[in-house]
């Protein structure tokens, strides 16, 4: 959207944002790297190709999660501040360990990724207990971090199968703002492993599921979209498998 952002990757030993951005090969330093002072800012920060504005600080795939630490972490996030990025997204390892803990430290808003079935929710049910408890803004008597529900691989047509929570039942499992939902969709990984962010091929409903988040974010009324499965057509509802039933077409 024009601002001036970098992604950091926090998931320390298993480093994959750099992958799913296409600059794995352009990694010389990285996260630990400038919080042991043995790089600079504007030597790790990695700057995409294809946007003016997007930036990249990587994680490192040899040391070990301790090597995270809160002093290191916030000298990092006031350094990129005082770079001038707008956005600094810190993206949390799965579950919570240290990495996770240390993503979500310093953060104003939280972005709460879940899938819509019962294990998941509950794992970002316990991801708000910490939010709430364990963050800069808990223990400093702040407000809270700001946080939104953000539902991934979601289908509409499995939902009302039965087979996966509708979009209404983790809002009430977890009662925060639901900020939007992301379709099920082989474009993804597609994406992911040719290492071109989905977002940029705004052709296809992933895409446009993500837009429309990011405008939400930011203020814009966007209506919410991908939660109903399409209706089918007359030919859809003919041809469309299940039982088959003989036409007869006379002219």
């Amino acid at each position: 959207m024009g601002y001036r952002t970098i992604a950091i990757d926090f998931d320390v030993g298993l480093r994959n944002l750099d992958l799913v951005m296409g600059c794995e090969r352009r990694v010389v330093y990285d996260l630990i790297n400038v919080i042991r002072g043995e790089a600079t800012l504007r030597q790790a920060a990695i700057k995409d190709k294809r946007l003016e504005n997007l930036y990249i600080l990587p994680a490192s795939q040899t040391r070990d999660k301790d090597a995270l630490t809160r002093p290191g972490v916030e000298a990092v996030i006031d350094g990129l501040k005082k770079a001038g990025f707008e956005y600094i997204i810190c993206d949390s390892p799965a579950g919570i360990e240290h990495g996770a803990l240390m993503a979500m430290y310093y953060a104003d808003h939280a972005f709460v990724v879940t899938n819509a079935e019962v294990s998941s929710v509950r794992d970002s049910d316990r991801i708000l207990g910490l939010l709430d408890a364990k963050t800069h803004r808990a223990e400093m008597g702040m407000e809270p971090v700001k946080t939104h529900l953000l539902l991934t691989r979601y289908a509409p047509a499995r939902v009302a199968k039965g087979e996966m929570l509708g979009h209404k039942d983790v809002i009430d499992l977890l009662g925060i703002d639901f900020i939007g939902a992301i379709p099920e969709s082989h474009m993804v990984l597609q994406s992911s492993n040719a290492g071109v962010p989905v977002i940029l091929d705004q052709q296809n409903d992933a895409a446009q599921a993500y837009l429309d988040v990011i405008h939400r974010f930011l203020g814009q009324d966007r209506p919410q979209r991908f939660l109903e499965a399409p209706k089918k057509g007359f030919f859809q509802r003919m041809f469309g498998g299940g039982n088959s039933q003989p036409i007869a077409a006379v002219g």
